[in-house]
């Protein structure tokens, strides 16, 4: 199961240049994370502020 960014995202960026594998980009009024390329390695989890992504 991949990681998921969740409504409460306050599109900071934070997460975006941290992804190895460039799977998170801004969406509709959140940042999102493309399931197809999302490895699970975490590396967005350590760095958003507010705690947004999860497993999903």
């Amino acid at each position: 199961m991949t990681h998921k960014i969740t409504s409460d995202c306050i599109s900071c960026g934070t997460c975006e240049p941290e992804c190895p594998v460039n799977a998170i980009s801004q969406g509709e009024g959140q940042y999102v994370i493309d399931p197809e390329k999302c490895t699970d390695c975490g590396a967005c989890v350590k760095v958003c502020p507010v705690s947004c992504i999860s497993k999903g």
